[in-house]
């Protein structure tokens, strides 16, 4: 049995547990990864933009190799109510650009093709059962009647964290933590794309959306353009949703039957449906990192950010394997104790990573306090716009006098309390 020891098992083939097998298997460890899908990427279902700078450390040049979709110049931020659209365009040219639409059916058999070659053994349509844990520590896992041993055990399983939950390695987390998403792909041809969008060559656009995707709940829709599909999706806050009639498939239907953006999605041809979690709780909410003999890395961390107008995951994941790596070359002659691996939380707050979720780190409750943000302001915004823009004949008032009826509307207290969370939050 000692002979079939690996130093390392990772569970879970997306973007953190391929980088920390590519990374540990470069450092010359015996790394065995365990995907439970037919392929990787079969089982991951994010929005479908990927941050590249933190995978340009590790593998420098890899959008040039990569299967990524289409270089995102156009950031579109939208206020929606059911018959009106408030939208922020900015554009960039495509040396500014510093992300990309991607396809996880297509880019993560890639990225755990570059772990295979640096020596990493991965393995697919692989379920574990449950962890092996003898004398209070992780030691292997068990597939089957199979038992496969290692020294220590990443869990890169996702969000959601069905193996560390089953040994109460990490509590459950709380609903209002947690966000649900679907997403469809849309087939589209290319040139209907770049007509519609306002794109050329390998250009790209990432759209969010905020009000009636939801329902006014906290959440909202989004958008990605790929080279000859959409990804289109809604994610609701889980707390949230249990509030109210409509199911999330019903909000997704409506969100793509809203007459703004319907012609935009006309044609179209389903190809694919998901559904995934998603945390969002911030600093506030991470579970245990580490422990005896067993480490959590990306969305089984709960590493993930959503700032309203970005949101960050696969990125983050990237740096958090980044981190555990760099923890366990150093600890290798430590036999990952509890102890050794408690220098990965210390990788973690020296990494980029850490001044960014601590910078939101009040973001999230901020907005469960907030949900008026999601339903009255963009009904005010629409509103102010419509008054603003209306020609009918009769004297238009000041525009002073115009944002100071609304703001009377809105209610002055709130705006205030509003401004002042706000300022306090980011």
């Amino acid at each position: 049995m000692e002979e079939d020891r690996n130093d390392i098992i990772i569970v879970g083939g997306g973007i953190a547990g391929s980088t920390c097998a590519l990374l540990l298997a470069r450092a010359g460890f015996s790394v065995l990864l365990l995907e439970r899908g037919p392929q990787a990427g079969s089982k991951n279902c994010s929005g479908g933009r990927l941050y590249t700078h933190s995978l340009e450390l590790i593998h420098p040049g890899f959008t040039q190799t990569a299967p990524l979709e289409r270089l995102i110049t156009q950031e579109r931020l939208s206020l929606l109510t059911d018959g009106s659209m408030t939208t922020l365009d900015h554009r960039q040219p495509a040396t500014a650009a510093c992300s990309w639409s991607v396809l996880r059916a297509r880019f993560d058999p890639w990225l755990m093709a570059q772990a295979e070659t640096a020596g990493a053994q991965c393995l697919t349509d692989v379920l574990v059962d449950s962890l092996i844990i003898e004398k209070g520590r992780v030691v292997g896992v068990n597939i089957g009647d199979d038992k496969l041993y290692a020294s220590l055990v990443i869990l890169a399983e996702g969000a959601n964290t069905l193996l560390a939950e089953q040994h109460q390695l990490t509590p459950k987390p709380a609903p209002k933590t947690m966000s649900t998403g679907v997403k469809e792909i849309l087939a589209l041809p290319r040139e209907k794309i770049e007509e519609r969008f306002g794109l050329e060559g390998n250009q790209g656009c990432a759209w969010l959306f905020a009000g009636q995707p939801t329902g006014g709940k906290i959440g909202g829709g989004f958008l990605y353009t790929n080279r000859d599909s959409l990804s289109l999706g809604v994610v609701c806050n889980l707390s949230a949703l249990g509030r109210g009639p409509r199911s999330l498939p019903q909000m997704l239907e409506e969100f793509k039957s809203h007459p703004l953006l319907r012609p935009l999605l006309k044609g179209a041809e389903l190809m694919e449906y998901s559904a995934h979690l998603i945390p969002e709780g911030g600093l506030n909410h991470l579970p245990p990192l580490t422990g005896d003999g067993w480490l959590l890395v990306g969305d089984a961390a709960r590493l993930c950010l959503h700032t309203g107008h970005t949101v960050r995951g696969m990125d983050l994941a990237v740096i958090s394997a980044q981190s555990a790596a760099v923890t366990l070359i150093n600890a290798r002659s430590h036999s990952f104790s509890a102890g050794a691996l408690a220098a990965y939380s210390q990788h973690l707050q020296r990494s980029s990573l850490w001044p960014l979720m601590d910078q939101y780190r009040r973001l999230p409750e901020m907005l469960l306090t907030s949900p008026h943000l999601f339903n009255a302001y963009p009904l005010l915004t629409a509103d102010l716009l419509h008054d603003l823009f209306d020609v009918s004949g009769a004297t238009s008032p000041p525009l002073r006098k115009l944002l100071w009826r609304h703001a009377r509307k809105a209610g002055l207290w709130r705006l205030l309390k509003d401004s002042l969370k706000g300022a306090r939050s980011l």
